[in-house]
């Protein structure tokens, strides 16, 4: 039960004071309070006081406000009103506290707005890709063109202080040049030769960055050349603008057809072109003086690896002492044999048993030379002719003197070379080294000591 409240008479006069206690006391609240006798209705206040200036209501997006008024919380938004604004991460005001300013309006713009890094520079022969375009948090990822390598961080994230995680990266060619060499296959050598001559189309390299190649090297002959026998290893080097280098390698064999060896004649020479066996090749035969060819006197190799012709042999040269002239005697030495014809009137002259003893020990000198000696002893017609151990019939020595002019009656030696000719006459007996440096000076004679030498035919005495 409420208890009845006496209260005194007041003046007239006192009313005025009285009402404006109340209206103090139940409809303003006790500044700094905290509470509204209205609630929080600011157009109510506004239209209250309205000399009080009042900026608009402060709503942050993305973020939070925090105020403090100079004149209590029901005071709130007027004239020096200071508000902190605190964003969500991601995001940052534009002024970090506001004032409301007697012009009813805030200090300054108070919105948050998203943190947002500088555009990122596009890299050279690539590209990127991100997860919200330069705001917080957004993740970029690098990528290079075809041929290119990143070098540097793969990706970037914007960071809250409006700075990207790394920086952007660079695309560096690193791939080599990709080159194929050619295939070649076996080559066979040409009739009579040891080479070749191989074609080839010079490959092209490929860039798989810019496509920009330098002048592609070929280490080895090129193409169109001789190539001899045996393997040859090439290879091509291309390079690209970057300096890698990219290379292939390919072999070119080139193989020679070959028949079975062949050997000189006993007592002959044998000389061949080319490689001696090989396809093509030709192999020309030659007998010793006092020796005759028998077979072939050239063979070729041939494609099927065979010899043309048939085999060759050098038979003992058979002297036929029953000839009925002087004429026919000498042809069978014709281009095969040197003469030496020794002439005396008796077997007792001592001109001619000198000679006869110093070419003893030089029959090897001889047989080098290819020199056939003719002993005529006696005068006709007691003469008696012979060819080492074959006689002559003494009608043929006479023809032999007639016809080489050979006196019967004084010592006398005739030198005559392979074509017939009667190169040297000595009345009086030589030796052996003046015999033989005459015949060496001979044409014929120059041809036939390289081939001895080549054979290996020596006289070691």
């Amino acid at each position: 039960m409420l208890k009845s409240v006496r209260v005194p008479r007041l003046n007239m006069d006192m009313w005025p004071l009285v009402l404006l206690f109340v209206q103090l006391c139940f409809c303003s609240g006790y500044e700094g309070s905290g509470q509204y006798a209205y609630g929080d209705d600011e157009d109510w206040h506004s239209r209250r006081y309205k000399g009080t200036p009042w900026c608009a209501p402060i709503k942050v997006k993305h973020g939070d406000v925090s105020c403090r008024t100079p004149r209590g919380e029901h005071y709130r938004n007027v004239m020096g009103t200071r508000c902190k604004i605190r964003c969500k991460q991601g995001y940052e005001a534009q002024s970090s506290e506001v004032v409301c300013m007697a012009s009813k309006h805030w200090s300054s713009n108070y919105a948050c707005r998203e943190i947002r890094c500088p555009k990122l520079s596009m890299p050279a022969n690539g590209g990127y890709k991100c997860s919200d375009g330069s705001y917080f948090n957004s993740r970029c990822e690098f990528f290079c063109s075809p041929g290119f390598s990143l070098k540097g961080q793969k990706t970037a994230t914007c960071q809250h202080s409006k700075v990207w995680s790394a920086g952007v990266p660079t695309c560096v060619d690193m791939d080599p040049p990709k080159i194929k060499c050619p295939n070649v296959k076996d080559k066979w050598a040409e009739p009579g030769k040891l080479t070749s001559r191989v074609t080839w189309d010079t490959p092209e390299g490929v860039d798989t960055a810019d496509g920009i190649l330098t002048d592609v090297i070929l280490k080895g002959k090129p193409s169109k050349s001789d190539f001899p026998e045996g393997l040859h290893k090439m290879s091509y080097t291309v390079f690209d603008r970057a300096g890698n280098k990219g290379s292939c390698r390919f072999t070119i064999r080139v193989r020679v057809r070959r028949c079975s060896p062949l050997f000189a004649p006993d007592n002959g020479y044998m000389k061949c072109d080319s490689d001696n066996d090989n396809y093509g090749a030709t192999c020309t035969f030659k007998c010793t003086g006092g020796y005759e060819l028998q077979g072939s006197a050239a063979r070729v190799c041939q494609y099927g690896l065979t010899w043309s012709g048939t085999d060759t042999n050098c038979a003992p040269m058979n002297i036929n002492v029953g000839v009925r002239s002087a004429a026919a005697l000498l042809d069978q030495f014709y281009e095969k044999r040197r003469l030496l014809i020794i002439s005396a009137p008796t077997a007792a002259n001592h001109n001619y048993r000198f000679q006869m003893t110093n070419l003893q020990h030089a029959q090897c000198g001889l047989d080098l030379r290819h020199v056939t000696v003719i002993e005529l002893v006696g005068t006709y017609p007691a003469q008696i002719g012979r060819i080492r151990h074959m006689l002559l019939p003494p009608g043929l020595s006479l023809q032999l003197r007639l016809q080489l002019q050979i006196p019967q009656r004084s010592f006398q030696m005739v030198l005559v070379d392979k074509q017939g000719t009667d190169k040297q006459r000595y009345p009086f007996p030589i030796t052996s080294a003046e015999l033989f440096t005459t015949i060496d000076t001979f044409p014929l004679r120059k041809d036939e000591m390289v081939l001895q030498q080549e054979a290996g035919q020596t006289c070691q005495s």
